[in-house]
């Protein structure tokens, strides 16, 4: 998947090491089967039309059914072939930290931190996630708080202009970042998805769009530096402090 992940447990017990062994398990096999790095990935191959979607690992038309989800929830603005390309890594990520998660919690535990290439799924809490600042990414652009957390961040600041708008087939550039923060009980797969679908739609959209999810808010930074936001993402952040701070309108 062409990134890192990382775990935090703090309730760690008897089961916590097998448990973490099982999930890196896992994540290599997600990696196999849907890394479009690996050239004899099951996506590499059904998208050179080497191999056919029923022969695949399941999870390949588990994945495909949810991207589908997905772009009509967002109007087209997610797509699995962007730029015309099977990659469903919109998805992908996401769900990784997803199934990550779900492993950790049938084994009994319920304070962690799962994180994987700017997507985080918390459990139990308060946790406090960093926002990576798209201008200066060793500094911070905001820390949230809260209990059971998906947090997801699209943008610029580690791969430039990498995500297409679907409907025009060009790089997106309204923003540099633009973050999603889920209530508990949203998964990261689909918050993970939906900041790639916002990033795409341009800042005035995404934030229009994001106030109409029910348990979704939003933070957005265009590329001067001003950071914009839904009303009720103050409910995840400490008292603001900067004065390029503007609220986006329901």
């Amino acid at each position: 998947m062409g990134t890192v992940f990382s775990i935090a447990v703090r309730d760690p017990g008897p089961d916590t090491e097998p448990v973490l062994r099982r999930i890196v398990e896992r994540l290599h096999r997600i990696d196999a089967v849907f890394s479009t790095y690996r050239p004899e990935s099951d996506v590499s191959r059904l998208g050179r039309g080497e191999l056919a979607l029923a022969d695949c690992d399941p999870d390949v038309r588990t994945v495909l059914a949810a991207c589908r989800e997905v772009a009509a929830e967002t109007d087209g603005y997610f797509t699995e072939r962007p730029g015309g390309r099977l990659d469903p890594s919109g998805w992908v990520k996401g769900w990784a930290v997803e199934e990550a998660a779900g492993l950790l919690r049938a084994s009994g535990a319920r304070q962690y931190c799962v994180s994987g290439g700017g997507d985080v799924q918390t459990s139990g809490g308060p946790w406090r996630v960093g926002i990576a600042d798209p201008r200066q990414p060793d500094r911070l652009t905001a820390v949230l708080s809260g209990d059971g957390l998906a947090v997801a961040t699209s943008g610029t600041a580690e791969r430039g202009a990498h995500i297409l708008d679907p409907h025009t087939g060009r790089p997106a550039d309204g923003l540099l970042s633009l973050t999603l923060v889920g209530a508990p009980g949203t998964g990261i797969a689909r918050t993970d998805a939906w900041a790639t679908a916002a990033f795409a739609m341009g800042p005035d959209r995404a934030l229009a769009w994001a106030a109409r999810r029910p348990g979704i808010e939003a933070l957005a930074v265009l590329p001067d530096g001003t950071k914009r936001w839904t009303p009720g993402l103050p409910g995840h952040l400490p008292p603001f402090g900067p004065a390029d701070w503007r609220l986006a309108a329901r």
